[in-house]
């Protein structure tokens, strides 16, 4: 029957019986074939047959959190693409990057979109930030099979948390690992193979309440060192003005700079590392 439709044309009972408010158990009963996880994948690794996304950095700041992603997807020691965009909205106030294969996150991220989506039109409540970390976690738990394969996705996560008794500390930031743990973390982070580096830099420039405005700039010269040592990481590309990808989450809600805004920041880390190469 296509679709599953009966003759009569009238959707199936799951599709009408009130449920869960997790959209991705309503899929995996649904059509589970739909979900990325549940897709039968061929013998062997597979790690080669697609694009791999890296980096993302993240961190907190007195007013929220910033994170930002650099625009290359590699496939082996190709370049293939150089503006692909890893850090998202996942709804009005908190974000989410992803490393790893980048098809695979890109189509997570977005259910993660809709898991959020779901529960807030079902429940007619939002989640808690600690809540969406966990559902996050549970995506990526129900990935493992492919990931096994060679097609892992990491996600990072971040946002503002509206019920923080202290709005100065309402920042938070999650990671994960590839079998679905969820750990908060503490000031930054970063994932993606370049991670290593955007973490040193951090370390070294990082200070606890640091305002909206210096997260940028810090998120953007990690990423540049990143970019420095790692060649998976693509800096800011002044010649075709394709510049990392920054986004916000404060009170006021998630925010993408413009690109002329990140544009702005990343020509003057270039500019003052014209002067002074090291670092």
């Amino acid at each position: 029957m296509a679709a599953g439709l009966d003759p009569s044309g009238r959707l199936p009972a799951v599709f009408t019986t009130p449920g869960t408010s997790s959209f991705t158990e309503f899929l995996s009963m649904a059509a589970p074939e739909l979900l990325p996880g549940r897709r039968p994948l061929p013998a062997g690794a597979s790690a080669e047959v697609g694009p791999h996304a890296t980096t993302i950095v993240a961190l907190t700041c007195a007013d929220g959190v910033v994170m930002a992603g650099d625009r290359r997807a590699t496939m082996g020691n190709l370049i293939a693409s150089r503006d692909i965009e890893k850090v998202f909205a996942a709804d009005a106030y908190s974000l989410v990057g992803i490393a790893g294969t980048a098809g695979v996150g890109i189509e997570l991220m977005r259910l993660f979109q809709v898991e959020l989506e779901h529960y807030e039109k079902i429940e007619g409540a939002m989640l808690s930030l600690h809540g969406k970390a966990n559902r996050l976690a549970t995506m990526i738990r129900n990935n493992l099979g492919a990931a096994l394969q060679g097609l892992a996705v990491i996600p990072l996560f971040a946002g503002f948390d509206v019920d923080a008794e202290d709005p100065g500390h309402a920042g938070r930031i999650f990671s994960f690992d590839i079998a679905g743990g969820v750990y908060e973390e503490k000031g930054f982070d970063a994932i993606g193979s370049g991670s290593l580096f955007a973490k040193s830099a951090l370390k070294k420039r990082y200070r606890a309440g640091v305002s909206l405005d210096e997260g940028v700039r810090l998120a953007m010269e990690a990423l540049y060192d990143a970019a420095d040592d790692d060649t998976a990481t693509g800096g800011p590309d002044l010649i075709r003005k394709v510049y990392p990808v920054v986004m916000t989450a404060t009170a006021e809600g998630s925010r993408r700079l413009t690109d002329e805004e990140a544009g702005e920041v990343a020509e003057a880390v270039v500019r003052d590392r014209m002067e002074n190469p090291g670092g």
